[in-house]
């Protein structure tokens, strides 16, 4: 055998490895979706904020605050399930079983943080701290992002460090965090789910 034979084996070895311990059949459409569904919550939110609070961003009262976690809510579920079914899809597509133990792991890493983080916006949102819940939802999930990429397509890395970043931002600016929330869940999931999509959606049509 060649050299060239030897390295094109040592390769496919590598990428077979590479398929047991990682989960790749993530949708990009879904992270356009999810994106979509964002913004469209977010517009929602803008408009009973601005109708019914006196047009402050971060302070809720009453039923606008609750309404407004009940849509923050279903954009979360649509998301989620809009991000099984295309994922599910893909990976009958690649011949990939969608329930292993890569998966398992990448479920894993992905929900640890980003379940502290829920609990802890909770915590902030029961001392009345609305301003900070913004910034803290992109830093928990682009934390999230990170730790899952070790298991998945490790570009999604780079979406979470965007992710933490937008969130420190919004951090130390809290009159902004509703347009980074915007910026960080919205729009940049639009624009990386996009990229992922012809990436390796169309790719491997």
């Amino acid at each position: 055998m060649s050299n060239e034979d030897y390295l094109k084996d040592i390769s496919e070895i590598k990428n077979l490895m590479n398929k047991s311990s990682r989960f790749i059949s993530l949708s990009g459409l879904s992270g356009v979706l999810a994106g979509i569904y964002a913004l469209i919550g977010a517009a929602i939110a803008y408009w009973l904020v601005n109708s019914y609070s006196g047009g402050t961003l971060f302070i809720f009262h009453g039923w606008v605050f609750w309404t407004s976690m009940f849509v923050l809510l279903m954009v979360a579920l649509l998301s989620a399930v809009t991000g099984i079914i295309l994922t599910t899809r893909k990976a009958k597509q690649n011949d990939e079983k969608i329930w292993d133990s890569s998966s398992k792991r990448l479920l894993l890493n992905f929900l640890i943080p980003l379940i502290v983080g829920g609990i802890y916006c909770l915590i902030i949102l029961d001392q009345g701290r609305y301003g900070q819940t913004g910034g803290l939802m992109l830093i928990f999930y682009g934390l999230a992002l990170v730790s899952a990429s070790k298991y998945s397509i490790g570009d999604i890395k780079y979406l979470g460090y965007i992710e933490i970043v937008l969130g420190l931002i919004a951090s130390y600016y809290p009159g902004y965090g509703f347009w980074l929330w915007i910026i960080g869940f919205g729009i940049m999931h639009i624009i990386y789910g996009t990229w992922m999509h012809f990436k390796y959606d169309v790719k491997q049509q």
